[in-house]
């Protein structure tokens, strides 16, 4: 995580990490990464990774946040799209998902790399 903040802070073109603030209290975030996709015809808005703690699930922040970022108010630019991946075992998750309009398109494969990353 300290890694990707740096980076995000040092390259702000790749992306934004969001902080979801109530009460002066963090009780969430929110990794969104960009990448032009051709197919989709612009900039598509990954949100690589989204995290509310328990006490504060269900009350539609979820929600407001991917409503935010289809009205452009979180990410630089109009997107295409909004993409995301979720785990198979996280049902509660992927039921807001396609209750926000969110269909499995295709099938994701994966390689890490072996070569050292650089920073």
């Amino acid at each position: 995580m300290r890694e990707t903040l740096a980076t995000l802070r040092r390259d702000a073109w790749r992306g934004r990490a969001i902080v979801l603030d109530i009460h002066r209290q963090v009780v969430g975030y929110a990794l969104l990464i960009g990448y032009w996709s051709n197919e989709l015809g612009g900039e598509v808005c990954v949100v690589d990774e989204l995290y509310v703690t328990h006490e504060f699930r269900g009350r539609g922040h979820g929600a407001a946040l991917f409503g935010a970022i289809e009205r452009g108010e979180l990410w630089p630019t109009p997107a295409a799209a909004i993409a995301l991946g979720v785990t198979p075992s996280n049902s509660r998750a992927r039921r807001l998902y396609e209750r926000l309009g969110f269909a499995a398109v295709g099938v994701s494969l994966v390689k890490r790399s072996r070569l050292p990353l650089s920073g």
